[in-house]
């Protein structure tokens, strides 16, 4: 007892060293044992360069490729929807997309009140990946692909992505420009790009759908899309592709690296100059302008500053049902004359048109009598 009281009152007095522990100094002497990551790593033999792990193989019920089980245990299914446009083409194309997805043991339907498609597995369904296929189907056929091109997909070599554009843009107009850039001039850009990635590209709305038996040139395909929305010229990488498949075809530089053939295009910010407006050069004084007249001084030039509220009001009304009146009759004017149910005042302009000793001195005259009746008649009111 006595001495349990010992150690619990004199910590200070026992040697770390009973305890098993180290100090400072002796940790930052010993060396560390570096991390060997490829410790449980091993030689695989029957991996070899030969084998290619892109490869996919098709599933065939007659080689053997079946179910564990027999059948999928539970039910699948996946629904698109279709824009109004397409309700038409769709109705009208349908039983051939019944017809593929039957000889693959998968339901459809197209259910018209709603605007989708649906596609779902059955108990006959050996294939466990053809329902995502189906699905793509109904991604493809919703984004204006034809049918033909768009049933490819049910095979296993092609691939498709859909690549949405809709949100890489802020401003609208900038997002047409661009999006017509990638299609270009009576869809050159386009066809090119597709001979090069040997995909089938198409621009619908927010969306470019990219159809293609290989992954390569599907990601390349994307990569360009994706860098024209960035406002990257797609001629760019277009002349990139063509030098990469120039160069794949000599086996000397399989394994170079290709960067030094490569263009290398730097984006150059130049200011455009704006068009200089023509104007005339202003003679200099050293006077400022003079300053422009208030509400009141007008009223105080024209004396109507000392008339009374309710006369100026008077006036006013009187002068628009003048112009108005003016206006209005002008307007029946030319409204009769529209219809035909004027036919002597046409006839009188047809005349007067055609005749070739028109005075011209007489018109002025009726204009000015006019314009002296209708300022009496304003002075004798204004009086």
């Amino acid at each position: 007892m006595i001495d349990r009281l010992f150690f619990r009152n004199n910590n200070n007095c026992v040697d770390s060293n009973l305890y098993g522990t180290m100090s400072s100094e002796e940790e930052t002497t010993k060396p560390k044992k570096k991390r060997d990551n490829n410790k449980y790593r091993k030689d695989k033999p029957w991996d070899t360069d030969d084998i290619d792990h892109w490869k996919i193989e098709n599933w065939n019920t007659e080689n053997g490729d079946k179910l564990i089980g027999g059948q999928l245990l539970e039910e699948s299914s996946f629904a698109t929807l279709f824009p109004k446009y397409r309700e038409a083409y769709l109705r009208q194309v349908w039983p051939v997309v019944t017809k593929q997805l039957d000889q693959h043991k998968i339901s459809c339907e197209l259910n018209l009140v709603e605007g989708s498609m649906t596609v779902r597995t059955t108990k006959k369904t050996s294939d466990p990946y053809v329902i995502i296929k189906a699905r793509d189907l109904l991604k493809l056929l919703a984004r204006s692909i034809p049918v033909a091109q768009a049933l490819k997909i049910l095979q296993d070599e092609w691939q498709c992505d859909i690549v949405k554009i809709g949100g890489l843009v802020r401003s609208k107009e900038r997002f047409v420009k661009r999006r017509q850039r990638l299609v270009g001039p009576d869809g050159a850009t386009l066809k090119a790009l597709e001979l090069l990635t040997g995909c089938f590209i198409l621009v619908q709305g927010n969306t470019v759908s990219i159809m293609g038996d290989s992954i390569k040139g599907l990601k390349q395909a994307s990569e360009v899309v994706i860098d024209c929305m960035n406002n990257i010229h797609p001629i760019y990488n277009i002349k990139r592709l063509m030098i990469q498949k120039e160069l794949a075809k000599d086996p000397k530089l399989a394994n170079e690296d290709w960067s030094r053939f490569l263009p290398q295009f730097q984006k150059k910010n130049v200011p455009r100059k704006k068009p200089v407006k023509e104007s005339k050069k202003k003679s200099y004084t050293p006077f400022p302008p003079a300053q422009t007249p208030r509400k009141v001084d007008l009223l105080l030039d024209s004396g109507e500053y000392f008339v009374s509220e309710r006369i100026r009001n008077a006036r006013k009304t009187v002068t628009k049902k003048l112009n108005a009146s003016a206006k209005s009759e002008k307007k029946r004017l030319e409204r009769e004359i529209d219809l035909g149910t004027a036919p002597e005042k046409k006839q009188k302009i047809a005349s007067s048109s055609n005749n070739a000793d028109f005075d011209v001195t007489k018109l002025k005259a009726n204009l000015a009598k006019r314009k002296a009746s209708t300022k009496s008649k304003m002075s004798d009111f204004v009086g």
